[in-house]
Order: C-alpha cells, then structure tokens, then sequence
C-alpha cells in the first residue's frame, strides 16, 4: 500500500507540474500578446501624432516650390519704395516722440508695427484674427515693450462697418494684454495731442511708483 500511495502521488505530482508549466505557457503567451498590442497601440498613436518622413518630405518640397514661385514672380515685377507714414502720421510721430524725450527718456514710438510681432494668444484662430493687423504708432519703453498703440483717424476713417469693425479687434486684444490704446483725429491740435502723452507718462509713473504708508 505505501508503495501505491507513492506512486498515485508521484503520478500526481507530475501531472500537477505538466498542467502548471501548460498554464505559465499560456499565461506568457498571453501577456506577451498583450504587450505587443499595446506597444503597436503606441506607435500607431505616435505615427499619428509625428508626420512621418515621406510627409516631412513632401512638406518641405511644397514649400521650398513655393518659394521658387513666389522668387519668380518677384524677379518678373517692378518694385518702388514708398515711405512708412503718411505725412500726418510723421507729424504726430514727431510730436509725440518730442514729449517723450522730456518726460519719460527712454520710451520711444514705433510706426506701423504687426500686432502679431506685440501679442500672442495660444488660440491659434484668435491669433490669426489679429496677426496681419497692424497699429499707425505705438509707445515703447527702453526694453520695446510696448505700452501704448496711438491710432490716427483721418478724415472719413469710420466711414465702413468693416473699418469699425477692424478697430474694435485690435481694440479689444490690445486691452486683453493690457497695452493702452487712444486715438488722435485730425482735429486735434499738436497741444492736445502733447497733453494726451503728458497724461500716458505721467499715470504710468504713478503706477510703478512705490506707495507711501
């Protein structure tokens, strides 16, 4: 009897074994199935993510044809130069850099500048909306950050919806940053256009000073 015992448990045993090394073999196959689909899960994921090279490719050959277009059609036309500001906008340009000089040394204006050069937005569609626009002058500081936008309207500037409403962009994106805007007509007289900088200059000074308790 001892002797059949051992050899039911031998038997046994052996068998326990063979069913666990079939179960560890098909449990590894399994993780490793699993493994492999989730690791080509990620690459389709960073495929889709990355262009791929034939696309990186394609890409720069677009652009580069684009400029070998664009270089053509340049060399085919004639150019002149034209100056920056009219002659009201240098005028207001010099007045106001003239006030400058007296009140706050190191502020300069700039003229014509892109207010996608000034402002950035993560909205790339909010970006876009302002990026082509561009103000007649703006007030700088010794560092270029600009602290100012001065709009000159002529006469019958307002005379479009579309020109309103290209001003109340800018309006409202330069006020979202925190960069002031004012407008000079051409009615005001270069006094009041100096007492319009004197104010800029002097709140700003009030701003940045210190206050005393």
């Amino acid at each position: 009897m001892p002797v059949t015992l051992f050899v039911v448990l031998a038997v046994g045993a052996s068998i326990g074994v063979i069913f666990e090394k079939t179960f560890a073999a098909i449990d590894r196959d399994k993780r490793r199935a699993y493994w492999r689909g989730k690791n080509a899960n990620r690459s389709r994921a960073l495929s889709n993510e990355l262009p791929s090279p034939a696309m990186e490719t394609s890409q720069k050959k677009d652009s580069t044809q684009l400029a070998a277009e664009q270089l053509k059609v340049v060399m085919n036309a004639d150019f002149q130069w034209r100056a920056l500001l009219n002659k009201p906008e240098r005028r207001l340009l010099s007045c106001i850099d003239q006030v400058l000089a007296e009140e706050s040394p190191g502020w300069r204006t700039m003229g014509q500048v892109s207010l996608g050069e000034i402002l950035y937005s993560r909205d790339k569609d909010a970006f876009w909306a302002i990026n082509a626009k561009r103000v007649d002058l703006l007030i700088v500081d010794r560092d270029c950050r600009p602290l100012h936008a001065v709009e000159f309207q002529g006469t019958g500037h307002h005379g479009s919806p579309e020109t309103a409403a290209r001003d109340a962009i800018k309006k409202e994106a330069l006020r979202r940053a925190g960069i002031g805007y004012i407008e000079v007509v051409s009615g005001n007289t270069p006094a009041e256009v100096r007492d319009m900088i004197r104010k800029l200059t002097s709140e700003h000074k009030k701003s940045v000073s210190p206050a005393i308790s």
